[in-house]
């Protein structure tokens, strides 16, 4: 999974009001903190000069908006700086911000400190004027709270950087649309052009015979390496290692699965869909074939929806493609044990998320009219997860969040040749799905055990766009009047 270079600028905020003495210890303990930072967190952080006057706050956040590394800026007043003379540079500012509420010290040092050390160390209240203009100009930003050397407070901007990454990438995100959404279906459409005015989305559309033209590329040995590479990594039966129409079917996802990358590759494409209503010219849906390239990091989504296809590569991208998965409510178990979402799809759940070695199997599809596909079978892990739709309300995008919990099948299913994942839905299945469909929640969605509400809250805010959750403190009620002051 290749992702973009990235890195974070640091700028602190100070006054001249206590002396040059005094800016050189701050200058001196923000570096020593970018050096620290840029030492454990996942992307570089570069320190930035101190500012204290209009034009240098407002030329440094030109800096950062100009410098194409740059994903995103760090804030901390480390004395107090007055916070109109960074209403210019805030406006000006085109890059996402993290407000970091912290201080040099852990500790106060009891019998020493004196009003040296308390004109220095403002940040208590430096911070909270700074907060105050950033409130009052209506700009979004992400504030995290804690002494910078402690494990919660590095963990959290770690998050944050993840999610930066993706929305930097995102503002280039390319989708390739193979095939139209699935006939009548509402849900898969959207607006492309504010998508790409909003979100930095395009997406491009391309018959199925823009991939099979691919196939000309390569070779049997090419395509032998390939399978010879999945039953290296999955489990294939000796049964069916000895079946030739068997056999036959996985060097057709193969060959389908070298088209696909090669065509997204050479056309800079992140992200794609299918639909199995549209396979002129190829003789099975592609289902190992997607179920690979998500692996590796595409986005994808099923049957034309190139909205869920774009957050499942964001998603991916913010956790380092861990756990990530396209994913669809598929039907419920009302069982005496309580309510719970069996969710799968035809063909195409991304193994990232499967708790043991995926099996390759061959089955019939019982759409499409193709000849039986190859695909993965799994069961997903277990534990805590989000599952998260976006959604084009018409004249803006929403993202909406479930919390669930993913639990064991109660027994095995082996009839049914799908990767599947077994969830409860917080707080309750009737709250959840009563909140979902009020909320206009679609049926696809992108599932993921590593990625949190809290990072989808900072992809919704660095992206400007609308953010609905449902979590263990729902309340349909309230819930649905929230949504009325939505509209």
């Amino acid at each position: 999974m290749t992702t973009q270079t990235n890195e974070f600028w640091m700028i602190t905020g100070s006054q001249h009001l206590y002396g040059p003495e005094t800016l050189d210890l701050v200058a001196s303990q923000s570096e020593e903190i970018v050096a620290t930072l840029d030492e454990t967190l996942p992307y570089p952080v570069r320190a930035h000069a101190v500012v204290t006057t209009e034009q240098e706050i407002t030329e440094a956040i030109r800096q950062a908006n100009a410098a194409e590394n740059c994903a995103g800026i760090i804030v901390w007043m480390h004395t107090f700086s007055p916070a109109k003379r960074w209403v210019q540079g805030l406006l000006e500012l085109r890059k996402p911000m993290l407000h970091l509420h912290t201080q040099h010290h852990e500790e106060i040092p009891w019998q020493t400190i004196d009003m040296d050390f308390m004109n220095l160390n403002q940040s208590a209240h430096g911070d909270r004027e700074f907060g105050f203009i950033v409130t009052r100009l209506g700009i979004n930003r992400r504030v995290i709270a804690g002494h910078w050397k402690h494990t919660d407070t590095q963990q959290e901007i770690k998050q944050w950087m993840n999610t930066m990454a993706a929305v930097k990438e995102g503002r280039t995100l390319r989708i390739a649309r193979i095939g139209d959404n699935m006939r009548g279906v509402a849900v898969t459409e959207g607006d492309k052009v504010q998508a790409q005015r909003d979100l930095g989305w395009t997406v491009d559309g391309y018959g199925i015979g823009d991939i099979t033209d691919y196939y000309a590329k390569f070779s049997d040995a090419d395509i032998d390496a390939r399978v010879k590479e999945y039953s290296e990594i999955y489990h294939i039966s000796e049964t069916n290692r000895d079946n030739a129409g068997f056999m036959e079917a996985v060097r057709g996802q193969a060959k389908i699965e070298l088209a696909m990358e090669a065509f997204l590759t050479e056309n800079n494409y992140h992200a794609f869909t299918t639909t199995f209503e549209d396979l002129h010219g190829m003789d099975q849906l592609p289902g190992l074939a997607v179920q690979r390239l998500m692996e590796k990091g595409y986005g994808f989504a099923g049957e034309g929806d190139w909205k869920t296809a774009a957050l499942t590569r964001m998603m991916k991208t913010l956790t380092n493609n861990d756990r990530t998965s396209f994913m669809e409510d598929y039907t419920y178990h009302f069982g005496a044990d309580g309510t719970k979402v069996l969710g799968s799809h035809m063909l195409e759940v991304c193994p990232t998320i499967a708790t043991d070695k995926p099996e390759i199997a061959v089955h019939p599809l019982g759409i499409g009219g193709k000849n039986d596909p190859a695909r993965l079978i799994f069961d997903g892990v277990q534990g805590d997860a989000i599952n998260v739709s976006l959604i084009d309300m018409g004249d803006r995008f929403r993202l909406l969040v479930n919390e669930v919990t993913a639990v064991a099948l109660p027994e095995a299913t082996p009839r049914l040749p799908v990767a599947k994942v077994l969830w409860e839905p917080k707080p309750d299945f009737k709250t959840s799905a009563e909140a979902w469909i009020y909320a206009g929640g679609a049926h696809h969605t992108v599932l993921s055990f590593t990625c949190t509400k809290h990072e989808i809250a900072d992809l919704a805010d660095a992206l400007d766009i609308e953010l609905v959750v449902i979590d263990e403190h729902t309340d349909i009620f309230a819930f649905r009047q929230m949504l009325k002051g939505m509209k």
